[in-house]
């Protein structure tokens, strides 16, 4: 399928595409740590979802980071059901690609994911990462729990004081409790370690973000 221009809102959910109740098929393990993409996970790991862009590139960022189970990438933020890649890219479902992250909280902390989240990306774009355009690649947090929406909002308030500081603008990142996370096409899993010398347009902004990193006792 394949659409002449994007727009630059998000539709609502009477204008968004149908989608389809079927979900989408995924091979079921981790190409770089083989753990299940979808659960069972260990007692007492969290969930949170980053959209940063385009999700091959901020998919890696995550499963690097010692202390994250397992990462996987979708479709989230919208209204269309079980979305395909192309009517995703088209900005007629209201998704952006997002990037799910199972982490171990004794092991990595919730600042440490936001660091990496704040640092990796310019998040003051709105509807585009650097040279990808769409709202596809829209700046988002989507949280699990409460206490992870207080830490969120925290990390974003420093955050934009250190791009103040250094006379840049105002973060447009979308946070909200998270909603149906919808798992992209097998291809998209861990793309860049299926496919080394793939696209990935990540820049950040060069400001350190100023929140601890340490891991409650």
């Amino acid at each position: 399928m394949f659409f002449k221009s994007k727009p630059s809102s998000i539709p609502s959910a009477e204008q968004a595409l149908p989608g389809r109740a079927a979900e989408m098929t995924v091979e079921p393990n981790h190409f770089v740590n083989e753990h299940n993409l979808k659960g069972p996970y260990p007692a007492g790991a969290e969930t949170i979802y980053f959209g940063l862009g385009c999700f091959w590139g901020a998919e890696r960022l995550f499963w690097k980071l010692p202390g994250v189970y397992v990462t996987a990438v979708g479709y989230q933020g919208g209204s269309t059901p079980n979305p395909t890649y192309e009517e995703v890219c088209s900005g007629q479902t209201g998704h952006t690609e997002a990037v799910k992250v199972v982490y171990d909280p004794a092991q990595v902390s919730l600042d440490t994911l936001l660091k990496t989240f704040w640092e990796e990306h310019n998040p003051t774009e709105g509807m585009r990462s650097g040279n990808d355009v769409g709202t596809q690649y829209r700046s988002a947090i989507y949280t699990t729990t409460p206490e992870q929406a207080e830490i969120v909002a925290r990390s974003r308030v420093a955050y934009q004081g250190a791009l103040k500081a250094k006379g840049l603008g105002t973060i447009t990142t979308e946070i909200a409790p998270a909603g149906p996370f919808y798992y992209a096409e097998t291809y998209h899993q861990q793309y860049l370690a299926k496919n080394p010398r793939g696209y990935c347009g990540l820049q950040g902004t060069g400001v350190t973000c100023p929140i601890g990193t340490g891991v409650a006792a």
